[in-house]
């Protein structure tokens, strides 16, 4: 395969593994509140990611209501967000970030959120500097530094990402997310044996989850 065709479907799938590296750094921080994107109304706790299009449209609609309310509710405005970017409105799901931001400037959710949120728009540098505020140097979390790496591929800066994924795997041994998503990183540069390598390492975890199954059939496909 044609490298340039090879790097087009790389970058898709990298993007793809990468958003799921900061929805996890999002859910995981150590804060005193975390993040969900959990239930819409008591008679439906389902996740965003289980619903059809037409369900998550609906439930963003209920979430934008709730949050028009009382804005300021930083789980509610985090879940609109959230929604927001499932539902493929990723400069309305920046917006809103950036005004909980603004609110919560060192909020560790918050702050992980917004780096999403950047990321999701393109806007890498600001998302970096976002993600590392959000991180704690003497207790750091596994699912910040791998977010951190995700965007440094997003950047093209492929060796300081496996530093930062090697240290996430330092940090978590084996974790299916990471390995999954270091085996992105040699996608991109059509190291296509190195990336299953560490990809079907992933998917041979316990924690394996279909996403990481899914993009090891991906690669294989390539």
């Amino acid at each position: 395969m044609p490298i340039k065709a090879l790097n087009h479907r790389a970058r898709h799938l990298i993007s793809t593994a990468f958003m799921a590296a900061l929805a996890a750094s999002v859910a995981g921080c150590g804060s005193t509140s975390q993040m969900t994107t959990g239930s819409i109304s008591r008679s439906d706790r389902r996740p965003l990611e289980t619903m059809s299009a037409g369900e998550l449209h609906t439930a963003t609609s209920r979430l934008g209501e709730s949050y028009a309310r009382n804005p300021n509710d930083k789980r509610m405005a985090m879940n609109f967000a959230a929604a927001l970017q499932m539902d493929g409105d990723a400069d309305q799901s920046l917006a809103v970030m950036r005004k909980l931001a603004i609110a919560y400037p060192k909020d560790r959710d918050v702050l992980a959120a917004y780096g999403k949120a950047l990321a999701a728009n393109g806007q890498f540098e600001p998302a970096l500097d976002a993600v590392r505020r959000a991180q704690t140097p003497e207790y750091p979390d596994w699912k910040l530094v791998s977010a951190e790496a995700a965007i440094l591929d997003q950047m093209g800066q492929k060796d300081e990402a496996r530093q930062d994924y090697r240290k996430a795997l330092e940090l978590k041994p084996n974790e299916p997310s990471v390995l999954s998503n270091l085996g992105m990183s040699y996608v991109l540069e059509g190291d296509l044996r190195t990336a299953e390598t560490y990809m079907r390492s992933a998917a041979e975890q316990p924690g394996a989850d279909s996403r990481v199954r899914q993009n090891l059939a991906l690669v294989v496909g390539l």
